[in-house]
């Protein structure tokens, strides 16, 4: 089943239940993967993993960000909303890579490319975002690459 499909039998599923922070949620979710699959001329079905993960990783920022906000202008109930669909959200992201894989693994691409220098930082970035595509944030991989890259 294809991660489209599976966020619409959740939008289903949200209806019956009649979960609305959930079914806003999802509805989030298919509507930004429909946007995504018209800018390339495909179906949303076809979306692959990467790219679904990425918009999750993306959706999942703005509604913590979004939550701190109205923390911060102590407005709970907004709050409140924001923080339950961000959890829906995560439910759909893969288990994200603790600080020591990404380190390791960011360790293993140099090894396997070569790669000796700040001029490879393009070549490494690029593999391992590839690589961990939805698993870490890329400011994270970023600095792993670039202070590995420094020390050698």
């Amino acid at each position: 089943m294809s991660f489209y499909s599976t966020i619409s039998e959740g939008i289903k599923d949200a209806m019956r239940s009649k979960d609305k922070e959930r079914l806003s949620a999802l509805r989030d979710i298919k509507s930004k993967l429909i946007l995504e699959a018209t800018k390339t001329g495909a179906e949303a079905e076809s979306i692959d993993d990467a790219t679904a993960f990425s918009i999750l990783n993306k959706l999942y920022k703005q509604r913590n960000e979004s939550a701190e906000i109205y923390q911060e202008q102590n407005r709970p109930d907004l709050e409140s909303e924001e923080r339950a669909q961000a959890a829906v959200i995560a439910e759909f992201l893969p288990k994200q890579l603790s600080e020591d894989e990404i380190a390791a693994k960011v360790a293993s691409i140099i090894s396997q490319m070569g790669a000796s220098s700040m001029a490879d930082m393009g070549k490494v970035m690029g593999r391992a975002s590839g690589e961990m595509a939805g698993k870490a944030d890329g400011k994270l991989i970023a600095q792993f690459v670039k202070s590995q890259l420094q020390n050698q």
